[in-house]
């Protein structure tokens, strides 16, 4: 019986667009309960936008590290549901392909990490340490009333995590090609930059914001941040978004709004980023106002005991050396790091996640328990 994939199509089954986690966690505590976890729900946010949190923990009848397993049960909106070949909420199989909302992202990966302690708990009831788990329904959305919000409790009690799993999709090509064991910082940015309204026919008696902000936009987007370092790629700058005029051709605008974001490496620091940032504009003699939004720091967990354990259990089980990297967007795994010093991603294959008939392959959702379950018993038996 694959306990696995049948919890999974059991977490795709239920709606859980984001912050709605549809019962999910009950399902999981359910599981949990009776291997002796203490479990206990957080719910933070108002009303319609209410997120629900879940920590558990095990604790083992001899001394040893805390391992935590940590994921979301949330998913992002299925989008055009006419262009799905299945209804996103019923766990479909095809071509020995698991298909549904949340397949990938991360339900897979919750499911996985469930059966891999049920497995590992019945074999190892006397095992060292302790396991826990932090689940929220908070990832795919602002992410401020989820992990972060665990995070903080853990800290107000002094709960120690020595080691953290998150079990976003990190693979490529194949299950267990690439770990993170890192991510980029995320800084945003939102720039107003006032001219004068006028008639295009007299740009004397006005200000053109769009042409004031066109060689600053240049030279921001052409500077060299930083040269990355052995772990992180070289920092990037991205406009987003550009907003300005009336939406008529004869007028020149009076304001231009701008939207940026830095994706940075730990060679660079947020307050650095915004200083140059701030020269460089108040060099080209602008007028402007620009609010700054940090998204999360940078993380990195250096090669060791965590990523030595995962890479031996992908070895074991696919086969294959997995590749270390920090590429991607922006995980919960940055909120973990501030508890935890080891901190690594693994999970299903990426390439279906957010997209329409999102998926993964059947037999990788107990192949991916196997790997959780043989780094428990590197580190914990």
């Amino acid at each position: 019986m694959n306990t696995a994939l049948q919890l999974a199509e059991a977490l795709v089954a239920r709606r859980s667009v984001t912050p709605d986690d549809a019962g999910c966690q009950d399902l999981i505590r359910a599981r949990l309960a009776p291997l002796g976890f203490d479990c206990e729900t957080l719910v933070c946010g108002p009303g319609q936008f209410r997120v629900t949190n879940l920590w558990a923990m095990r604790r083992g009848a001899r001394p040893g590290p805390t391992l935590a397993f940590a994921g979301h049960t949330d998913v992002v909106p299925t989008g055009p549901l006419a262009q799905w070949t299945s209804d996103p909420f019923v766990p479909t199989h095809r071509d020995g392909k698991l298909y549904g909302r949340g397949a990938a992202d991360m339900k897979t990966s919750i499911a996985a990490m469930v059966a891999a302690v049920e497995a590992f708990v019945k074999a190892h009831a006397d095992h060292r340490g302790a396991i826990a788990f932090l689940l929220t329904s908070d990832e795919e959305g602002p992410s401020v009333d989820g992990t972060v919000r665990l995070v903080e409790m853990l800290r107000e009690r002094g709960e120690r995590l020595d080691m953290c799993i998150v079990g976003e999709p990190t693979s490529v090509d194949a299950l267990g090609d690439t770990i993170k064991n890192g991510r980029r910082g995320t800084l945003s940015g939102k720039l107003v930059v006032r001219g004068i309204q006028g008639h295009v026919a007299y740009p004397q008696l006005a200000r053109n914001p769009i042409h004031q902000v066109a060689l600053p936009l240049a030279e921001l987007s052409t500077t060299e941040w930083d040269a990355g370092n052995a772990h992180f790629p070289p920092t990037t700058f991205q406009v987003s978004n550009f907003h300005a005029g009336t939406g008529v051709g004869n007028v020149i605008p009076g304001e231009a709004v701008v939207d940026f974001n830095f994706r940075f490496s730990t060679e660079s620091t947020a307050e650095g980023l915004k200083q140059r940032v701030h020269a460089l504009l108040d060099a080209h003699g602008l007028d402007y106002e620009l609010a700054w939004t940090l998204g999360g720091q940078p993380f990195l967990t250096t090669p060791g005991t965590l990523t030595d354990a995962v890479a031996a259990a992908i070895e074991a089980e696919c086969g294959l050396r997995p590749t270390l990297s920090t590429t991607g967007g922006t995980s919960d795994g940055r909120f973990i790091a501030t508890i935890c010093p080891q901190v690594i991603e693994l999970g299903p294959r990426n390439a279906s996640i957010h997209k329409i008939d999102e998926h993964v392959e059947a037999a990788d959702v107990q192949r991916l328990s196997n790997i959780y379950r043989r780094v428990m018993e590197q580190l914990l038996s």
